[in-house]
């Protein structure tokens, strides 16, 4: 693959991005030289002299410019131009710039596929995994997955995911390597910081869902307000030429009023007889759900369905990935298939202990997520302790210490605060912070840092009539502590562990 300094030039006036080129012969608009380029990379240790080289990101030093110029890079972008003998393509935003190049090199892959992208505070793998399982039946496992856990490119063989949504540049890369793999759908997760830090500024998404909202990812470092937040998630809405909209989620008339503001066809869904989608719990069969088409005539899912995931909220994810993948091709019949075998690691794994206690194992990771998994173990065994294994993220998402203390003061009766990738941290202090945020005095708090430690204390305070959640890492097979992945077994694999021994 490759594009001209003249193709670069053009791309950037057209979205009023471009400032000017800078060389050591003076500043300029046209392009100094006739020049191709074979790779775009934004890591200097990756370039050579046919590479377009991106200085991006807060942590930038121009070390790492000086670096790439020893390595043969002739050429870089960026915002402000630097005294060397490369030449410099000055951009008012370096992040947007990246995006519309990236595209626009890797030949606009996100044309050649149906793209579904998921957006909330809770709820989006799981949903994501749905869809996936869907479509798999209807495109004979022609589907790519970009998520929060795992990412697949041909379908079939998963690699870990390093964001929830991959820098633009490699966003691009996957596309079009998912396109080479021959897949003609692509279902992926996109974060709130996705759209602030513009990885996913020019893309249009064919449909786009909203799952739900509450207060996450406040902190100096990601966002500094709900209000902040809740505009960025926002914009899926906006880069969507279809919605699928949660009825019941907080600020629901917000986003519906959005899409109309904006002109975006809207289908929404929930429990509610108002809902354009109605879900309905079987009285008989648990994890079994039907869908009533109460305003969309055109689109066929009423049906019966079942999952193996248990919980309402997660019929409620099942409805929204029913929808997209209707809207892209899917049938009632690839829904039933795909939702029945569907698994998502690490989301409600479930065990029983030795001693008969109910054992589940997820990722919630925030206010929401936590809140509907406790909330879901009181009313299921509500003749029994909830016992909480759970710890906080290091150096992002502060605000989630605060929200864990009142989640654990609503829905919990004990709690072993641990090491949840404290990054640069004191998992201890962290601890602290949650704890000090818990306002019920009856809930019992023990401080254990060793998080396999911690998950066996938990299993063995429990009865037969207990619940045991194991909340944060899922099937995460490392600990980011310091600036280092550290391999750890996994919360799942550890639970089965201790409750087979």
């Amino acid at each position: 693959m490759r594009f001209s300094l003249e193709d670069i030039r053009n791309l950037l006036l057209k979205e009023n991005l471009l400032k000017e080129f800078v060389s050591p012969k003076g500043w300029h608009l046209y392009p100094p030289a006739t020049v191709e380029f074979s790779q775009l990379s934004y890591d200097s240790r990756e370039v050579d002299a046919h590479t377009l080289f991106f200085c991006k990101g807060l942590n930038f030093k121009e070390e790492y410019l000086n670096s790439a110029i020893s390595n043969g890079l002739a050429y870089y972008v960026a915002e402000v131009p630097y005294e060397n003998e490369a030449c410099g393509i000055i951009v008012t935003d370096i992040r947007k710039a990246m995006a519309i190049l990236s595209m626009a090199f890797y030949d606009y892959p996100q044309n050649k596929l149906k793209v579904i992208g998921f957006t909330g505070t809770k709820g989006k793998t799981t949903a994501a995994y749905f869809t996936k399982a869907i479509l798999d039946h209807a495109t004979a496992q022609k589907t790519a997955l970009l998520s929060t856990m795992n990412t697949t490119l041909d379908g079939k063989t998963f690699f870990k995911s390093k964001l929830t949504t991959p820098e633009s540049l490699d966003l691009y890369r996957m596309m079009a390597e998912a396109v080479q793999n021959k897949m003609t759908h692509l279902v992926m997760e996109v974060s709130s910081q996705a759209y602030k830090t513009q990885r996913v500024y020019g893309l249009t998404l064919d449909v786009g869902i909203f799952l739900n909202i509450s207060p996450d990812h406040i902190s100096p470092i990601e966002h500094p307000t709900f209000d902040d937040y809740f505009y960025c998630k926002r914009q899926l809405i906006l880069n969507s030429k279809k919605v699928i909209l949660n009825h019941e989620s907080d600020y629901a008339d917000l986003l519906m009023e959005t899409a109309k503001v904006f002109d975006i066809p809207a289908i929404t869904y929930g429990r509610s007889e108002q809902s354009d989608i109605q879900v309905k719990s079987s009285a008989k069969q648990s994890q079994v759900f039907q869908l009533i088409n109460h305003r969309h005539s055109d689109l066929t899912i009423e049906a019966n369905y079942e999952i193996k995931l248990a919980g309402g909220f997660n019929e409620e994810n099942a409805t929204s990935a029913i929808i997209a993948a209707a809207l892209v091709g899917a049938s009632i019949e690839d829904a039933q298939h795909g939702l029945k075998e569907a698994r998502v690691p690490g989301r409600m794994d479930q065990l029983t202990h030795k001693n008969g206690a109910h054992v589940y194992v997820d990722y919630a990771h925030n206010y929401l997520s936590l809140k509907t998994l406790l909330t879901f173990a009181k009313n299921e065994h509500p003749n029994g302790r909830v016992i909480v294994v759970l710890g906080s993220p290091g150096n992002k998402a502060i605000s989630r210490r605060q929200d864990f203390g009142r989640v654990l003061s609503e829905t919990a009766d004990v709690v072993f605060l641990t090491a949840d990738d404290p990054a640069f941290e004191d998992p201890q202090k962290i601890a602290k912070e949650i704890h000090s945020a818990i306002t019920n005095q009856e809930l019992t708090v023990y401080y254990e840092m060793d998080r396999p430690t911690a998950i066996q204390l938990a299993l063995s305070e429990s009865q037969p009539e207990d619940s045991v959640v194991i909340a944060g890492k899922g099937v995460d097979a490392y600990q980011k502590v310091g600036g280092v992945d550290e391999p750890y077994e996994g919360d799942y694999d550890i639970a089965k562990r201790l409750t087979t021994e």
